[in-house]
């Protein structure tokens, strides 16, 4: 079992890396409390907080300040996953364990002996917990540390992200209804990985074959998304991407939908950062929630969970030439296809064009 020793009085920075495949995780240390100054290696209004939930693939730096005196405890590190879809999880605690260093006179008997506090964490589906953690971060938006948030908007998109069925591949027998198997997809195109990588179609002008650009702006049709789901589940798929001009501002909203289940999808872009405008549950409102976007010190990360039955708004500049997937940190789901991927086109200066690959890099 990790065991982090600690001085009293000092201050410990604690770089928290979720690395997990498919679980989003609650971390409590028990009797401490954290305060949260990183997100995603960008810098955030610190603040702070017992429990701290870190999704696939985000980044969290955290304060913890050891106690003023020695205390006769040791204290639990806990970590324990946070799921709301309907499959079966691992629902154990894992932990590590906070020792504060005896001075020389203490016996080494008793510090054996010490009790062991626990941490108490929030339910595994508590959705409302999640939610209002995320809305915690800021960022600091100073003079040095300025928040780029793009005003304008170039384009805007609506994808939805959730699960569905696909026909079962040929030659193999599957358990969903008429022989169905589950997949996953973003505005119901479940991604199929291609034979060649995009980045070489790409530079190379070698696209036809290997991908085509007219992955879907908004769903291909309208439904009540976290409502009762729609009787025809089938997805499409294909290896469909968009393409965007170098430098143009994009507005994303992701919208979580019911189908198998309301889940929470920790969403992961290559490449960018982006700005997270807002958040909420249900549909969004295209009328009533962008008045409620937070234009000033919004949360700038590459990682974001896409509320359960909720939606999340983004903004992002696309000023880094090149293909760059999008794709749900939960590792089934990605290879359930719940991915796509922008191609950014050169601009016109030296250095906003794709690099050659280097010579001597296989072809794929």
């Amino acid at each position: 079992t990790f065991k982090l020793k600690v001085k009293a009085g000092k201050t410990y920075l604690l770089r928290l890396v979720n690395a997990a495949l498919n679980d989003e995780l609650f971390f409590r240390v028990a009797n401490h409390t954290l305060t949260v100054v990183e997100a995603d290696a960008v810098y955030v209004k610190p603040f702070k907080t017992d429990i701290v939930l870190i999704t696939p693939g985000q980044t969290t730096n955290v304060l913890l300040r050891a106690k003023s005196k020695t205390p006769s405890a040791k204290f639990a590190m806990s970590a324990r996953p946070y799921a709301t879809g309907p499959a079966t999880f691992d629902n154990t605690t894992t932990i590590g364990i906070l020792e504060y260093e005896k001075s020389a006179s203490a016996s080494k008997s008793n510090h054996k002996n010490l009790p062991l506090l626990k941490a108490k964490l929030p339910q595994f589906n508590d959705s409302s917990y999640a939610m209002k953690f995320q809305r915690k971060f800021r960022s600091l938006a100073t003079a040095k540390f300025p928040a780029k948030v793009p005003k304008n908007v170039d384009r805007r998109f609506f994808f939805t992200v959730g699960l569905g069925i696909l026909p079962c591949s040929k030659n193999q027998t599957c358990q969903g209804p008429n022989n169905t198997r589950p997949a996953a997809a973003v505005n119901n195109v479940s991604f199929v990985q291609p034979n060649i990588a995009l980045l070489q179609a790409h530079f190379f002008n070698k696209s036809k074959g290997v991908y085509t650009t007219n992955f879907p702006t908004n769903p291909p049709f309208k439904f009540n998304y976290t409502g009762t789901p729609p009787k025809n589940i089938m997805l499409s798929s294909g290896t469909k991407v968009v393409a965007l001009p170098f430098n143009i501002s994009v507005e994303l909203v992701m919208q979580d939908t019911s189908i198998l289940g309301a889940e929470s999808h920790p969403l992961h872009l290559h490449g960018f950062n982006f700005f997270v405008l807002g958040q909420g549950v249900g549909n969004f409102d295209p009328k009533k929630d962008p008045a409620k976007f937070n234009l000033v010190d919004p949360a700038e990360r590459n990682t974001v969970g896409v509320p359960a039955g909720g939606w999340v708004a983004i903004r992002f500049l696309a000023d880094n030439p090149g293909v760059w997937f999008m794709h749900c940190h939960l590792e089934v789901h990605t290879s359930w296809g719940l991915k796509m991927a922008w191609v950014v086109n050169d601009g016109k200066g030296r250095k906003q064009k794709l690099p050659p690959p280097p010579a001597d890099l296989p072809k794929c």
